[in-house]
């Protein structure tokens, strides 16, 4: 009997298509799918949603950048990114204008762009390109929000010594489905720094990736998500280094409460044979913080080569820590308000990093609402 073998985790990101018919309708047991429950996705991933709805784009731009809206034909739509699942390549297909954003060369932006993303019911598709030129800095908050069943892909194109922040809000209503992906493409010593909150929707499934073209990139993914009964909030994430010296870091928190609530997170980071000097790490951490929910952690690392500066993975899924609470109720403070100390400590780093003051109150409101929730039950 001969020995069995893993296939590389690279071989489930190596097959990319702009043809929606280049990809197999998923069955639910594919390795990509098999979190994801396809039957709430009201068809996005067999072809038969049909565009109908409109999820409306507004702009607040800094006023140095450049804000189009072009058609299917233009060079700069899908020249950063080529879809890697059906869902992506469906919205890739369907879209019929996209929202291209530019950061002339050199150019500092006196204030963060907005675009806000307002789904007014049924089925729509989406498509938007930010493109970052050389020695250029911006920060952008893409804000969903409204009803809709909605798939898109986003292009964020970072040019040699740029700087893009990013701050992706899914405050979507109760009923709304998304799934998108989200590619960064980042060029000699560019730097992306990513924040993604995920609070709203019956289902979302997000999908950042980032990609090097030379030496020097610098990415960081960010992520905070709080998952109520009956939520899917779902998150994977691909850092693909295929050029030496560059660095990724990866950090993701969640929280979940009420029957059925479920969070999904993939963290696949691959460092190839070429990628000499990689720096890596990437963590998540879930807090359960009632029965009947479910956290389904999954960090990959695949190393092809021995001369790496760092690497490593970590992850954990739990209740609140015993001892935490103990501690505060000692010192006088009731069980509920210890535990939302807990939690606010929980996330609190990581609300700091936003990149935005008034996405920050904003978030840390949402937050405090969940918690209210949950004690009001």
């Amino acid at each position: 009997m001969g020995l069995e073998t893993t296939k590389p985790l690279s071989t489930l990101h190596e097959h990319t298509s702009y043809d929606v018919n280049d990809f197999a309708v998923p069955g639910g047991r594919e390795e990509a799918w098999r979190f994801t429950p396809l039957r709430r996705l009201r068809g996005l991933h067999n072809g038969t949603a049909e565009a109908g709805g409109r999820v409306a784009v507004e702009v607040d731009a800094a006023p140095e950048l450049r804000v189009e809206t072009v058609g299917r034909d233009d060079e700069r739509v899908g020249k950063a990114y080529v879809p890697a699942d059906r869902v992506s390549a469906q919205a890739y297909t369907s879209f019929e204008k996209a929202t291209v954003l530019t950061v002339p060369r050199e150019t500092v932006a006196s204030k963060p762009t907005v675009v806000t993303l307002t789904g007014e019911g049924g089925v729509a598709y989406g498509h938007t390109v930010v493109v970052v030129e050389p020695m250029a800095e911006a920060v952008l908050v893409l804000d969903h929000k409204g009803s809709a069943t909605y798939a898109d892909n986003v292009e964020f194109v970072v040019g040699e010594g740029a700087s893009l922040k990013v701050v992706s809000l899914q405050d979507w209503a109760d009923d709304a489905v998304h799934v998108s992906h989200h590619h960064a493409q980042l060029a000699k010593d560019a730097v992306f720094r990513s924040f993604v909150v995920t609070l709203g929707g019956d289902l979302v499934r997000l999908s950042p990736s980032v990609a090097y073209t030379a030496p020097g990139g610098d990415a960081e993914l960010i992520g905070l998500y709080f998952v109520d009964a009956g939520q899917h909030l779902e998150h994977r994430l691909l850092v693909d280094h295929t050029v030496p010296n560059c660095r990724s870091n990866v950090v993701y928190k969640g929280a979940l409460q009420g029957e059925g609530a479920h969070a999904v997170w993939i963290g696949d980071v691959i460092i190839r044979a070429e990628a000499e000097g990689t720096d890596t790490y990437e963590l998540n951490r879930n807090l359960v913080l009632t029965d009947g929910a479910r956290a389904d952690s999954v960090p990959n690392l695949e190393i092809l080569t021995g001369e790496v500066a760092g690497a490593g993975h970590a992850s954990a899924s739990g209740r609140l820590d015993d001892e935490h609470l103990f501690y505060l109720q000692a010192r006088g403070i009731p069980f509920e308000e210890a535990r939302r100390l807990v939690i606010r400590g929980f996330f609190g780093q990581l609300i700091e990093r936003i990149a935005v003051p008034e996405v920050r109150e904003r978030v840390t409101a949402a937050v405090e609402r969940e918690l209210e929730r949950e004690l009001t039950k």
